[in-house]
């Protein structure tokens, strides 16, 4: 067991401190938004004012006249496209409006100040149609998806309706998550510049490799024609993981205007533009023997999707993973409206997905009177029960057991409202986690200098999580050398192509190039005698064929959370006073960056449970809440002790570091365990998140 200091006698496992930690804090670190290029302009986006019509006419005379404004593009006059394969990139293409905040033009002026304001003045007219903006589980429209996160849309095993009716013990639940947006610190934004026909972006991206494709097809042309640099980002959480709008919008402006442009979203315009994480309603049934051991499962979930692309919100395939039915059922619905595009956020379809199945999994535990944990244990299956594929490792039951030791759960009275101090109800809960282990084909350069040290060069993204410190340090590993020898160079599309940060998949991807670029290169040196040439040697590596070829094992990281709260009888608020996660996520890479990413992403949880949420408004087709004064993230004052604590996985399964990625599981289970905690607390089963105040105390007088 570790989780406190780490492997430290190599470089891998080291808690090595992040590389451009100090450009981050001194400010010389530059983000999308400040390359101050010479006759720098700025775009603001004029947003549609309704929720479904056509453009009929656009006045920009008003927007001109303005002091400092250079030109307004319309529909009538932008820079054509090439027909995107991404809709939500087809801006200013034509008079449609698919939903409200859909660009219908954009401002473009001296200043940043001068372009919101022309933004203003610009006076839009449209044809209305009808729109339909509400969301229902048993919407006429509803359909069942081909495919959900990659994988059939539907799995279904023996004969889980028969097996459920036929339980010793039922529960038949259902749970809501609501509308969740991404808001990362740097909001989403662009600066492009022409030199003839050749186009370079700056830009906040989880991808530089698939923005210049994209840039080339959506622009006709030669890849080579378009640099990309997005050296650091401030955060994306999902919604940077493909190009959104910005990129497109700054680029087509400074194509009209011959200027560079940069555009950078005002957070208020982020839930309609750059995606959000779908709300889900999901119906859990499930089957038992008077034992525990489930005979049946069933997990349907219903959620949006825009009428400009389909987007699944994937959270039953959860299901396929974590308990030993023999009767399963797991599958979706999506109802298409005319709403923002739902897309990515961290660990889409695991987050919600086990929210409900974890909590569902307490509410059985309470029927049967047995303890949570134990319950999971009983669960346990020999094989991915979707696949029947055996797992590569899987250490679900060795994280409850090892977390239910570090928090005390042996100490916990099972009985609900019980615990209490003075106004406060205290309560525990647990929940279990898992995250898809996921690769994809990238390629990395490796040299060796005269002087002793040597260079990896990779258009990986460094989202804030440690890339350039991470692969540094499967370098020397690979190497044998000290780590202060190797340098890194990211996110430059004039480096090795690579794959984007998502999915939790980045440094397994990243490191999977580099480690064999570097144990080429260790070998080469090792054959090579005298002094290097000036240029040095260079080895390159490319991981297609292996990175992405199918896999006879079921590769997932687990987990378990648990958390402490307590429920002011009096106000309905909550304070979480403890969060604890023991994770089996194969080998640690950095100790430091390893706890920094699983705490974060336990607060996002804790976000999730209590505080964060949002309404698609049906009358105009967008969400309320567009700032942080009304989207409400956890701040300071509202996380407790957090623990973050990992057991050692051998897994020589995955990839040559054996490692998993670790960025999404913090966050998968988070909100089951407190919402578990919540109802150990009060007695009372919370089912819609977040559990704000306003709920609690109703659940609370209602019991009264």
């Amino acid at each position: 067991m570790t989780g406190t200091t780490g492997t430290t006698g190599t470089a891998l496992g080291a808690p090595a401190e992040r590389r451009e930690g100090r450009q981050k804090v001194t400010g010389a670190a530059r983000y999308a938004a400040e390359y101050t290029l010479p006759g720098r302009a700025h775009a603001w986006p004029v947003p549609a004012a309704v929720a479904r019509g056509r453009v009929t006419a656009v006045d920009t005379a008003a927007a001109l006249a303005l002091p400092g404004v250079l030109a307004v593009l319309t529909p009538e006059d932008a820079p054509r496209l090439a027909e995107a394969e991404d809709a939500t990139l087809a801006v200013l293409q034509g008079p449609g409006v698919p939903h409200r905040g859909w660009c219908v033009a954009l401002a473009v002026a001296e200043t940043p100040e001068a372009a919101r304001a022309a933004a203003r003045a610009v006076r839009v007219t449209y044809d209305t149609a009808p729109h339909d903006a509400a969301f229902t589980e048993h919407h006429r429209d509803g359909y069942a998806p081909q495919e959900a996160g990659g994988q059939p849309g539907r799995v279904e095993h023996g004969d889980p309706r028969a097996a459920f009716a036929g339980a010793d013990v039922r529960v038949d639940v259902t749970y809501r998550v609501p509308p969740l947006h991404n808001h990362p610190m740097e909001p989403h934004a662009s600066t492009a510049h022409w030199d003839g026909d050749r186009l370079t972006v700056y830009t906040s991206s989880q991808g530089g490799t698939t923005v210049r494709s994209t840039l080339a097809q959506l622009f006709r042309l030669p890849e080579e024609h378009v640099t990309v640099v997005a050296e650091h980002v401030g955060g994306g959480f999902g919604s940077k993981g493909t190009p959104r709008p910005d990129v497109v919008l700054a680029a087509m402006a400074a194509r009209h205007t011959g200027r560079p442009v940069t555009l950078a979203y005002a957070r208020r315009h982020l839930p309609t533009v750059v995606g959000h994480r779908a709300p889900t309603v999901q119906r859990l049934r499930l089957g038992a023997g008077h034992d525990g051991r489930l005979t049946a499962l069933l997990h349907e979930t219903t959620s949006p999707t825009s009428r400009v692309k389909e987007f699944v919100e994937y959270a039953a395939v959860v299901s396929r993973v974590m308990y030993a039915a023999p009767n399963l059922l797991s599958a979706h619905r999506v109802v298409p409206l005319d709403v923002p595009t739902p897309s990515w956020m961290r660990a889409p379809g695991e987050a919600p997905g086990m929210y409900a199945l974890e909590s569902a999994l307490d509410e059985l535990a309470d029927v049967l009177g047995l303890d949570p944990v134990e319950l999971r244990v009983r669960n346990e299956p020999a094989e991915e029960p979707g696949s029947g594929k055996p797992f590569s490792s899987r250490h679900v039951v060795d994280c409850l057991r090892e977390g239910a030791r570090r928090f005390g759960w042996e100490d916990r009275d099972p009985r609900p409202g019980v615990r209490r101090e003075g106004p406060w109800l205290l309560g525990t809960g647990v929940a279990a986690a898992t995250y898809p282990v996921q690769a994809a084909p990238s390629t990395a350069g490796a040299q060796a200098l005269p002087d002793g040290t040597f260079v990896v060069r990779i258009n990986a993204a460094d989202i804030g999580t440690g890339a350039r410190t991470v692969l540094a340090q499967v370098a020397a590993d690979a190497l044998g050398v000290p780590l202060d020898r190797v340098r890194t160079e990211v996110g430059h599309s004039d480096l090795p192509p690579a794959p984007l940060a998502g999915g939790s998949s980045g440094t397994a991807s990243w490191g999977w190039a580099v480690h064999e670029a570097c144990a080429e290169l260790a070998s080469r040196l090792a054959a090579h005698t005298g002094p290097l040439p000036a240029e040095g040697i260079e080895t390159r590596a490319d991981t297609t064929g292996k990175a992405d070829a199918d896999s006879p094992w079921a590769r997932h990281a687990f987990g378990a959370h648990f958390a402490e709260v307590a429920v002011d009888t009096v106000t309905g608020e909550i304070r979480a006073r403890r969060l604890l996660g023991v994770y089996a996520a194969g080998r640690i890479l950095n100790a430091r960056t390893a706890r920094s990413q699983f705490t974060g992403a336990m607060i996002m949880g804790l976000g999730m449970a209590l505080t964060e949420g949002s309404t698609l408004d049906p009358a105009f087709g967008d969400f309320p809440e567009a700032d942080l004064a009304s989207y409400h993230v956890p701040v300071h004052a509202d996380v407790p002790d957090v623990e973050a604590h990992w057991i050692d996985e051998d897994d020589p399964h995955l990839n040559p570091m054996g490692s998993k990625g670790i960025g999404e599981i913090g966050i998968v289970g988070t909100a089951a365990a407190v919402g578990n905690a919540v109802h150990h607390a009060t007695g009372i089963r919370f089912r819609e998140l977040p559990l704000t105040p306003d709920r609690i105390l109703a659940g609370l007088l209602s019991e009264s």
